[in-house]
Order: structure tokens, then sequence, then C-alpha cells
């Protein structure tokens, strides 16, 4: 059976100058599942985020491939690209990334209007996400007028809202205390139940960790563990 992500030998070189190179990332062979909920643990500096980056099209491989149901996806460039991120991936950044000077509705609203849905359509989308995801009464706020925790929800609701394949969460609950922490995984969980959204998260938090379903560990760049975690399955 066709996984729905697949790399295969995929190795990340970083060029320092003066003929110093870094390995970010070393032969990396790794299968995932449509529906997943996965986490790559590990240590800082061991490769997280520079993994994400290239699965997510931010970053490009030095070597290897990265697939997406079957559609080599690591060699795109330009439109192609573009499309891909807008359109099949949706982003969770540690750092939040809200636009300032929108309100949460219409940062939750922004991808799918890029997407050229029309404004009835996104609305709807936009009450549906927010219901779920407990933040209704925020969406006439700015970024700056709520809590780190509500602007964190608002990132999910934000990637979530246009039905990508995929959700990416590079270290979603760094800067949460424990009671945000733990509902914000809740909520992911759940929306990965509900809207089989394919969802990998970066994290060292046991919190991500002890909710995954299947676990990759990396270490200086290389992969330790990969693990079906069978007993948290549905």
């Amino acid at each position: 059976m066709q996984p729905f992500l697949q790399t295969r030998n995929l190795g990340k070189i970083f060029d320092k100058g003066k003929d110093l190179e870094i390995v970010g990332l070393a032969d990396i062979n790794i299968r995932i599942d449509r529906g997943g909920f996965v986490v790559i643990s590990g240590p800082s500096g061991s490769g997280k985020t520079t993994l994400l980056n290239i699965i997510g099209g931010l970053d490009s491989p030095t070597s290897g491939t990265v697939a997406l149901e079957g559609e080599i996806i690591s060699n795109w460039t330009g439109k192609d690209l573009t499309r891909l991120r807008r359109d099949d991936i949706g982003f969770v950044f540690q750092a939040y990334n809200l636009i300032p000077v929108l309100t949460a509705a219409e940062n939750i609203s922004y991808i799918m209007k890029l997407q050229g849905k029309d404004s009835k359509s996104c609305d709807r989308r936009v009450l549906e996400v927010a219901d779920k995801l407990g933040i209704t009464e925020l969406l006439t706020k700015l970024p700056g007028q709520m809590s780190g925790g509500q602007q964190q929800r608002v990132a999910v609701a934000r990637a979530v809202a246009a039905k990508p394949r995929l959700i990416l969460a590079d270290e979603p609950t760094a800067n949460l205390d424990s009671i945000s922490a733990a509902n914000l995984m809740d909520m992911m969980e759940q929306l990965n139940i509900d809207e089989q959204i394919t969802i990998i998260f970066s994290s060292h938090d046991p919190r991500v960790i002890n909710k995954a379903r299947h676990s990759i560990i990396l270490e200086d760049g290389h992969v330790v563990r990969n693990s079906q975690l069978t007993e948290n399955s549905e």
C-alpha cells in the first residue's frame, strides 16, 4: 500500500563557508500513513525543524526525495511549490505568525481567500472551525488582544480551515502553559480524527509525544527510532 508521505535517503548539508559543512539530516527514510498523528522528537539540533521544513517545501534537501501520495514534491519550484503550500499543507509555527492587523476571523480565512473561495463559504468554514476549537468569541479580536494560547488556537484554525492534506506543527506547545498545551493537543487530536488530516509535529514536549500514534526520534540528523504506537491507535 502506497504511503501518504515518504522520504527516501533524505539528506541536508548546511554550507557554513571556509570548507565547513554541517550535516542537518542524513539518510532519512520514513513512511507515514494517511490520517497519521505523528511526532518527530529529539534533542535541540537533532534536525526536527529541518525535516519539517523540507517536507513542507520551505527548504530543499541536498539529497534524496520527499513524496506526497506517490508524487515527488522535493524538487518542485515556483508556482507548483506555491500551490502545494497554499492548497495541500497547513503550517502551525511556534511563534504563531498571525497577521497583526487582521482579526482572528480574517487570519483564519486568509488562505481560503488566496485559494479564491467566495466570502460566504469562507465565513461558513471559519465559524465551523472556530466552533470546533472553542474560539468563536475570539473571531473579532486582533492577535494583540489575545493570550498566547488563544493565538495558537487561531493559528491551528487557520492551518486547518482550508482543508489541507497535511498539517505541519513546529513545537506548537513551546510557548504555552501546561493547561493551554494540554487543551491544544486535545483539540488537534480531535481535528485529526474528525477531519482525517494527517498531522506531523516536531516537539520534545512529553505532552505532545504522549499523544502521538507514530513516533520518529532524531539524533544528530539520523533516525534512531521509528515506531507505530499501536497501543494509542483508534
